[in-house]
């Protein structure tokens, strides 16, 4: 139910747009809505969530942005209990929408699905996890200009990098609520999907000759992390297999955990099995008699549930255990 409530407030925003600047409906509105969200589930955390909205400016690039503009992720951040523990994980999703023109900041995108799951699912583990302690910090980000070129990831991903953040992880949610195939018809709200690298897109040469020499090209960090939900989820969740697809995204695709993987940080896409493209990247419209646009009423709520059932094991069981072995050796003097 909360979920579901999260999708129909964040629906009403009409468009999400990053460069929709409305205050009433649009992003600005969208923003301020998660942070008094945020704001509100810290009050059961003993002081120890807090909640922002980072602003900062992205240059115009002539593509998506077209001249300098103001963009802004809403963040929470709970506190680890252990202070000697520097380690911080991320569980995001993304609060932009769009249509079919990603241009088109002003027409009604209701971005429901994609990526309003994401960022419900974020909120809703935001809410449960306030209340709890956790040795490692967690951080529930809400990105702002994914569909514009990942532009609040890049900030942040590139922030944490300069300021030598210890990201152990980011559990990145895109597309998450839907269990209804478009062209397959198939229906199945039993399986998700969790894409991560092979080769590390921050590895040097140096890094490239050790894993050559070791066969190491399916054990990237990210990889070993998506093995890790896939075993967490599956424990915990009834009725829900997690699927590893042996790549960083789908085919000519990207997200938000891309430019967390550039700066080396270990990152995994968390997405639906089935996806609909009825309902995503449409203009709201009907044609033919078939109904377009990524609406609320065309999602999966007990599936999304699943799904954020998976994220919230594996952050809570990653939050409170130690940290990955570290320089680990392999004598094979004998």
């Amino acid at each position: 139910d909360s979920l579901k409530k999260y999708i129909y407030e964040l629906s009403s925003f009409e468009s999400r747009h990053t460069l929709n600047t409305g205050a009433e409906k649009g992003m600005l509105a969208a923003q301020a809505y998660v942070l008094s969200r945020f704001k509100e589930f810290a009050k059961s955390s003993e002081g120890r969530m807090t909640a922002e909205i980072q602003e900062f400016i992205t240059p115009g690039d002539g593509r998506r942005i077209t001249q300098d503009s103001k963009v802004a992720n809403v963040v929470a951040t709970l506190k680890g209990t252990d202070p000697n523990d520097p380690r911080i994980f991320v569980i995001s999703g993304h609060l932009d929408s769009r249509n079919r023109d990603v241009m088109d900041a002003e027409g009604i995108a209701p971005g429901a699905n994609d990526d309003g799951s994401g960022v419900a699912l974020v909120m809703e583990l935001a809410r449960v996890m306030a209340k709890e302690k956790f040795a490692a910090t967690l951080l529930f980000v809400a990105f702002t200009g994914e569909e514009q070129g990942l532009k609040g990831a890049t900030y942040l991903a590139d922030r944490a990098k300069e300021e030598g953040w210890k990201i152990e992880a980011v559990l990145n949610n895109d597309i998450v609520g839907n269990s209804n195939s478009s062209e397959t018809l198939i229906s199945n709200n039993t399986v998700m999907r969790v894409f991560s690298e092979s080769i590390p897109l921050a590895e040097d040469e140096r890094a490239a000759s050790i894993r050559r020499y070791t066969n190491s090209d399916n054990d990237s960090r990210s990889r070993q992390l998506a093995r890790y939900i896939k075993e967490i989820g599956e424990r915990y969740v009834d009725q829900m297999e997690v699927k590893l697809i042996y790549r960083s995204d789908r085919f000519l695709r990207g997200g938000d955990q891309t430019p967390f993987m550039r700066n080396g940080f270990t990152a995994v896409r968390m997405s639906e099995m089935n996806e609909n493209f009825l309902h995503q990247h449409e203009n709201v419209r009907v044609e033919n008699g078939i109904q377009y646009g990524d609406l609320p009423e065309f999602m999966d709520f007990e599936y999304l549930r699943k799904v954020s059932a998976v994220n919230i094991a594996s952050a809570a069981s990653l939050a409170n255990a130690p940290s990955m072995p570290q320089e680990v050796q392999i004598d094979v003097r004998g």
